[in-house]
């Protein structure tokens, strides 16, 4: 189930890759970009075999811009964020952003003509702040998932600051278990777990591409 959960993640980071547009609306960058970038995908063959270092600098280049790290990091906080320093704050953001693309660049490979499907989204000209239905259409005979991207308005962009897979929110997973860990070792405690996690996960795809 993991498994596929992270799969499906990979298809929601894909479809956030930057469109040279004006105003787009967000139901439209959704559409317009998941069809590009799940193009480029099929068509290398290096991404498919699981290129770690070419899979995280599409995931650098062309996904990234379209999140708001900032932001999915004081969701995921929730509470525990007025208790931590302006530095582990920062650390935090830095941190988190790097779980976040180092967990699910790993399901990339797996993509297989999976297909993405957009619902119109209404939404007025004062609006800042929307929900962006899709669904991910699996294998034949399987039930589609269904992905809601809570997006909102900075300046002329929309961003992307929560993700709920099949109903899970992204942000509120990860708010139980950050909560968990800082009853038990405070802020920093939780901000060494998530570097030792990370430097553990950069060692494990340096060997893997050596």
């Amino acid at each position: 189930m993991r498994r596929g959960l992270n799969i499906i993640f990979s298809l929601v980071l894909l479809a956030f890759t930057p469109v040279q547009a004006a105003e787009i609306e967000p139901h439209n960058l959704v559409e317009s970009t998941a069809q590009e970038v799940l193009a480029i995908i099929k068509q290398d063959k290096d991404i498919q075999a699981g290129n770690k270092a070419k899979i995280l600098g599409l995931v650098e280049a062309k996904i990234l811009p379209h999140f708001n790290f900032s932001r999915m990091t004081k969701l995921a906080m929730g509470k525990n964020w007025p208790k931590a320093t302006p530095e582990q704050k920062e650390g935090m953001i830095k941190e988190f952003r790097t779980l976040l693309v180092r967990t699910y660049s790993n399901a990339l490979s797996t993509y297989r003509d999976q297909v993405i499907k957009v619902e119109p989204t209404k939404i007025q000209p004062a609006d800042v702040d929307v929900v962006v239905k899709t669904q991910v259409m699996l294998k034949q005979g399987q039930q589609a998932v269904t992905i809601d991207y809570s997006m909102e308005k900075i300046t002329n962009d929309w961003k992307v600051y929560d993700v709920t897979v099949a109903g899970i929110s992204l942000v509120t997973n990860y708010r139980s278990s950050f909560d968990s860990q800082v009853r038990a070792n405070g802020v920093e405690g939780l901000l060494k777990t998530l570097i030792e996690k990370n430097r553990s996960m950069e060692d494990k795809d340096k060997n893997a591409d050596s």
